[in-house]
């Protein structure tokens, strides 16, 4: 089996990982610098982890998708949607990549992992306290989600029409503020021109010009510049400057915040 995963801070990267750890499957980024054609010719049956953006699968990992439709034909999809609380269909809307009968869905599952949006004053830091509750649910979850797999038990979540109806309530607004995001990353005053940014966008959307760091208009809004910048002079979209980042579940273990 082989796991296919985008995580923008993190918390996709631990579930793709979790999984793979538990059912023997190889997991690669699909950032990594890889033969994905290869892989993807070699295993009949995939799992793709991602988060949710909108009740809806972030652009980059519809982009990865659409480049390698024709190697995916037929192919067993096993679908892990990561999301802040809840997004209805946010599983489901990975099918929709899809022509009907193109690939066969044979699991789908949300996990409620940590908010990494840290510029918005509504949404608050996730503490150790929180976060170890995360991670002791997901892996309760994830091994019942083996147990079914193991027994060929088909769940898929979010592919009832009620979760649908919900996540269109995100959805459908989701293209535009996707659209808007993509050239909307603001590089403040403050800005060291570090490098960091340019050398962790998975798009390639930031450069260094001359000593001063532009974008290319193709960011896929997955707040990693945001999160990581040490001057915290980068916001995306919502351009109020966080007080706070969020780098990952195992660095708030590790420093115990």
């Amino acid at each position: 089996m082989l796991t296919l995963y985008f995580s923008g801070t993190g918390n996709s990267k631990y579930i793709a990982r979790l999984f793979s750890r538990a059912v023997g499957a190889r997991c690669t980024s699909i950032e990594a610098d890889s033969d994905f054609e290869w892989a993807m010719n070699r295993y009949d049956t995939m799992a793709f982890c991602y988060p949710v953006y909108g009740s809806r699968v972030p652009r980059i990992m519809r982009e990865f998708v659409a480049e390698h439709m024709d190697k995916l034909k037929g192919k067993k999809i096993i679908i892990f949607a990561t999301q802040m609380m809840f997004s209805g269909d946010g599983a489901r809307a990975f099918a929709d990549l899809f022509k009907p009968g193109w690939v066969e869905i044979i699991y789908a599952e949300h996990f409620n992992m940590p908010n990494n949006i840290c510029n918005t004053p509504m949404l608050r830091p996730p503490g150790r306290r929180k976060v170890l509750e995360y991670r002791r649910k997901a892996k309760v979850k994830m091994k019942r989600v083996c147990s079914d797999i193991s027994r060929g038990i088909v769940r898929k979540r979010g592919f009832s029409q009620v979760a649908k109806r919900l996540g269109g309530i995100q959805g459908n607004a989701w293209p535009k503020i996707e659209e808007r995001a993509k050239s909307d990353v603001r590089i403040h005053d403050d800005c060291i021109a570090c490098n960091l940014c340019v050398k962790i966008c998975p798009m390639k959307n930031l450069v260094n010009e001359d000593g001063v760091i532009k974008q290319l208009n193709n960011c896929t809004v997955c707040y990693r510049c945001v999160n990581r910048c040490p001057k915290q002079a980068i916001t995306v979209f919502f351009h109020i400057r966080p007080k706070w980042q969020y780098k990952g579940m195992r660095e708030i273990l590790r420093e115990g915040k």
